[in-house]
């Protein structure tokens, strides 16, 4: 099958390859001349503008768009300007899931369907494959399957036929929006979990801190009982064994575990935790229909504290103490 790939960066590229490894016709195009190139080099259809891209499709035209959510209601305008009833625009970006709504109103009466596809696998999924959550009109998404298929991992040996294509790694979660709803969801759940890992693991780090000499003053907490801090924990082995039949297992342990033996001390990073849209939408979705999500929310709010933006409440914190009690900030180590 035929699909043009339009947003050749870390995830678009290799889905690109790993569609054409499966035998399929991609049609590549990138502001970015070098990233169309060395596609080129590798079997695909390069397109040299926008318009070349478009009129290098056959019919019905399926352009995949992986392009920042900022661009992509303006950019799928443009691509649906240069198409004809019948042709599909899919979304595979982190875009907001009414952008996707708004977006599929527009086209509709054009006769031009817009799927919207949260892709989930990152670097990964070249090998891995890609798990799908699939929003849009019923035949546009059938009309797709082959293109889902090649991109999803696929389904394990002994899966039951009843499992349908979700076994498979891909999913048709209902009407355009739909599949962006769900992966803003799971990219929620992906903060809460990565908060858990962190904070557990901090916290064995921190099993040790009976052989620490603590300070006898009025700004140092007391550690009562020191004698049950005495633990030097390697968290790299930790982080293994865990990954070997443990309930808390998972695809991240096993990056953490990997990053954990590679640089035990984390040296590499400076622990500037950014957020890309995904949590503040969860949350705003919680928000509107009243479910509490206490997990989410503060996995959330953390990564704003390692953006440096409670730094003004700390100082205040810090003020506040000196203002009542004279308390002077120690100094860090």
């Amino acid at each position: 099958m035929q699909i043009g790939m339009m947003g050749l960066g870390r995830m678009g590229a290799n889905m690109v390859r790993r569609l054409m490894k499966d035998g399929h016709e991609c049609v590549v195009y990138d502001i970015n001349p070098a990233a169309v190139a060395a596609l080129a080099s590798e079997g695909a259809t390069g397109a040299n503008a926008l318009e070349d891209f478009v009129a290098k499709l056959s019919k019905p035209a399926c352009v995949w768009l992986m392009l920042p959510a900022a661009i992509t209601g303006r950019i799928a305008d443009q691509v649906a300007g240069l198409m004809q009833p019948g042709d599909i625009i899919i979304d595979g970006g982190n875009s907001h899931y009414q952008d996707a709504v708004d977006i599929a109103d527009r086209l509709a009466p054009k006769g031009i369907s817009f799927v919207d596809v949260g892709t989930s696998g990152g670097v990964w999924g070249l090998d891995r494959g890609y798990c799908l959550m699939i929003g849009g009109p019923v035949a546009a998404v059938r009309h797709l399957d082959p293109i889902f298929a090649s991109l999803a991992p696929g389904a394990e040996d002994g899966t039951a036929p009843s499992a349908g294509t979700a076994a498979s790694g891909y999913l048709h979660c209902g009407p355009s929006g739909a599949g962006h709803f769900v992966k803003m969801i799971h990219n929620g759940i992906e903060y809460g979990m990565m908060a858990a890992y962190a904070e557990g693991l901090n916290i064995l780090k921190a099993a040790n801190a009976g052989k620490r000499k603590r300070e006898a003053d009025a700004e140092t907490s007391p550690l009562k009982n020191p004698e049950y801090y005495q633990f030097d924990i390697d968290l790299a082995a930790v982080t293994e064994v865990w990954r070997h039949g443990s309930v808390i297992g998972s695809w991240l342990l096993d990056l953490t575990a990997g990053v954990l033996k590679e640089d035990p001390a984390l040296a590499k990073f400076g622990g500037r935790v950014s957020d890309s849209g995904e949590g503040r939408w969860t949350l705003k979705a919680a928000i509107d229909t009243g479910v509490p999500a206490p997990v989410l929310s503060s996995a959330l709010f953390d990564r704003f504290s390692s953006q440096g933006e409670s730094e003004f409440a700390d100082k205040l914190l810090s003020a506040m103490r000196f203002a009542f009690g004279g308390h002077v900030e120690k100094k860090k180590d």
